[in-house]
């Protein structure tokens, strides 16, 4: 998995073009549902999805804080 920051999970899904169809932010939780579904059954490691979870979540709360407009212009640069 090659995704190790915020801003490799913002600049992640500026690049799959999705910005008209689904937030950041629902993307962000879909992220999460995904990644738990992968812990149970077993194709990560928990350590590995333990990780992106936290960085979603980080993620999650700067959108909450200052907005997605400017989460995405902030690491979309």
């Amino acid at each position: 998995m090659g995704i190790r920051t915020v801003s490799d999970y913002v600049k992640f899904y500026v690049n799959l073009n999705m910005q008209d169809s689904i937030s950041l932010s629902n993307f962000a939780y879909n992220e999460k549902l995904v990644l738990k579904n992968k812990t149970a059954s077993g194709k990560l490691t928990k350590e590995l999805i333990s990780q992106s979870i936290i960085l979603l979540d980080d993620l999650l709360t700067e959108i909450q804080d200052i907005g997605e407009k400017s989460v995405l212009e902030k690491y979309n640069k």
